[in-house]
């Protein structure tokens, strides 16, 4: 097979203009905090939606149908809370997260309801719900995100609903925020300033309860936000530089939802946000999350990430604050597809009210096809169109398996084509049930129990696998490559730290070529022992093996033709997904389809895959450069 695209190469010889930035964060002093105490309280309502956006609300409900349609789904779900029993302190293992959010979700839906209503109904079964949690003991602050979550949920309603609420109702309500949400977090407070999502979440939930309360303890309130605005600077620090988020779209909804209602709590009532909404790590995290959606509507969900995000009203704060449309693209997507089947679906976030208040009906496609971000766990996301729904796809990572949810994945990606995900990641464990059994679910270390479990270790991913072994926890693949160029999109990751000992050197590519097809090279040396190298990817297609070097895959009457190019003595064959221990969860209608080739001390070798749609061009020669060629690096 030869001569396909080297032309191509040498059009996308430019390197990344851009250029690294100064940080935009500081140390933000106490007296600054003082200065934003030192206006005028601002009455109840004052976090997040005002008494004046509420009218304003109601005035834009009069014209806009679409956001008459929420509106009324919102009622609704408010309607259900009604009948339903008050939160129980019921814990599940460790945790009591499951009760926090659930109470944030009804208080947030209830408050909303009665706000715009005035039906007394909805504050009297949103009181009764807070009086319940007041009443719990505590609210587990060993694992501090269900105290940061339930503190959220009565500040928000305490102050929503403060000038209707009886005198005792707030005086119980008040109390508990202060003696189980405040007082707590300063005995537990390492996610003070964390790395990962804890810090967002904590930070977030727990800054709400003070500013609820700031006329009654604005030492306390003062003391809480001077925390908060320092301590979310060091989460905040790894968006940066481009915006991606290190533990993956899951769990940028949740850290970054918290990051957000922060930020728009501490304007609403102080009057500004200390100008963190201003790092440009943050401000660009919406375009992370834009494209990390394929046109299948699913996630690149890595790590421990689920494909389906749902309706996301967060990112309307960033369309907004940031003047950028496009970045709502995919959100008005999904407003669309439930306003024609389930307007229910836009009411499943228990954020999902604030979209009244961040949602405006401007709406415009998105320019850039190709997006790359780098960080401590980079990615690439290449698509062919915004407007097809049957757009090629492909997204790919890099990183390491050592950043918080990690995964054994550095190398993996999926594909999208025609309507469908071919390639797939099988997702994250159940914490619970790893956890019940006693197993160290969290470990880091390369011996970690962790990686015992099919879902997160290589062997489940569609990536490489060396004579059998694990990758190595403290590898780090960078992005060495990139090109957003139309001719050839494509970025390229050293991966050979992630296979230490195993290789002496191993490089992965991936482009989505103009023709709709997608490129998977990888480039390796044996260090002075032979080796085994297992190439495979996880599809939920039926396979038919057709020799050595092509399969063709088959889901819902399409096809995509997979092609093995390379020199070294391969067979194709499929792999299982089933479970490999009791623990491990069952992975349905899925397996592995690769190949292995065998290495010789010191040798060098590589292979193309080349994955075709059933609409795509005749399959063609193909002979491509090695990647280190395909552009200056970065």
């Amino acid at each position: 097979m030869k001569h396909l695209y080297l032309s191509i190469l040498l059009i996308v010889l430019c390197l990344d203009p851009c250029a690294a930035e100064e940080s935009a964060f500081r140390d933000i002093s106490m007296e600054e905090v003082q200065a934003a105490f030192n206006r005028p309280t601002p009455p109840h309502p004052r976090l997040l939606m005002t008494d004046k956006q509420v009218t304003r609300i109601r005035v834009e409900l009069k014209s806009q149908a679409d956001t008459q349609a929420f509106y009324k789904a919102m009622l609704a779900k408010a309607d259900d809370i009604l009948g339903q029993s008050p939160v129980k302190r019921v814990k599940t293992g460790r945790r009591l997260l499951s009760v926090s959010r659930r109470c944030l979700d009804r208080v947030i839906h209830l408050s909303a309801a009665y706000r715009f209503t005035r039906e007394r109904s909805y504050l009297q079964r949103a009181e009764k719900e807070m009086l319940a949690a007041a009443a719990f003991s505590d609210w587990n602050p060993s694992h501090f995100l269900d105290v940061a979550e339930m503190t959220a949920a009565l500040a928000i309603g305490y102050d929503w609903l403060y000038d209707d609420l009886s005198k005792e109702s707030r005086l119980s309500i008040r109390r508990a925020i202060l003696e189980k949400g405040l007082q707590p977090s300063l005995k537990n407070k390492g996610w003070a300033r964390g790395t990962n999502n804890w810090n967002q979440v904590c930070n977030g939930g727990i800054t709400l309860g003070a500013l609820a309360i700031m006329e009654d303890q604005p030492q306390l309130a003062q003391q809480m936000v001077h925390r908060a605005v320092n301590g979310v600077q060091v989460v905040m620090k790894h968006y940066e530089p481009d915006g991606a988020y290190p533990e993956g779209p899951g769990y940028w909804v949740y850290g970054t939802s918290y990051n957000v209602v922060l930020l728009a709590a501490l304007e609403s009532a102080l009057g500004t946000d200390f100008n963190l909404s201003q790092a440009p790590g943050l401000s660009r995290s919406a375009a992370y999350y834009l494209h990390v959606a394929g046109p299948t509507g699913r996630y690149f969900n890595y790590p421990d990430s689920g494909s389906k995000g749902g309706f996301q009203p967060t990112v309307f704060w960033f369309a907004s604050k940031y003047d950028q449309p496009s970045l709502a693209w995919h959100q008005h997507q999904l407003w669309k597809d439930a306003m024609a089947h389930d307007a229910s679906a836009l009411v499943q976030s228990r954020l999902a009210p604030l979209a009244l208040l961040w949602c405006n009906s401007n709406q415009a496609a998105p320019k850039d096809l190709n997006w790359r971000g780098r960080g401590s766990n980079p990615v690439a996301m290449f698509r062919s169109s915004w407007t097809d729904p049957g757009a090629v796809y492909l997204a790919i990572k890099g990183g390491s398996p050592s950043v918080s949810h990690g995964h054994m994945d550095v190398g993996s990606f999926v594909l999208d084509a025609e309507g469908i995900r071919w390639v797939v990641d099988l997702g994250p464990e159940s914490y619970h049930k790893i956890e019940s059994r006693g197993m160290s679910l969290w470990g880091r270390s390369q011996g970690a129990e962790r990686w015992k479990i099919f879902r997160y270790s290589n062997l489940s991913h569609s990536t490489l696998v060396v004579n059998g072994q694990h990758q190595r926890v403290n590898g780090n693949a960078s992005i060495i490559r990139f090109s957003g160029e139309k001719s050839f999109p494509h970025v390229v990751f050293d991966m050979s730290s992630l296979y230490a000992g195993q290789l002496a050197q191993a490089t992965r590519g991936a482009a989505l070529l103009p023709t709709g097809q997608v490129v998977i090279q990888d480039e390796f040396k044996a260090t002075d022992q032979a080796a085994t190298v297992r190439w495979a990817m996880v599809t939920p297609a039926t396979v038919s093996i057709a020799s050595h070097d092509r399969a063709l895959l088959k889901k819902d009457g399409k096809t995509m033709r997979l092609t093995v190019v390379t020199d070294k003595k391969i067979q194709l064959k499929t792999y299982s997904t089933a479970p490999k221990a009791d623990y491990d969860a069952r992975n349905p209608g899925t397996c592995l389809i690769g190949f292995e080739l065998s290495l010789s001390p010191g040798q060098v070798a590589r292979t193309v895959v080349l994955m075709t749609p059933s609409n795509g061009n005749t399959e063609p020669s193909l002979d491509l450069p090695s990647v280190l060629q395909w552009s200056k690096p970065q």
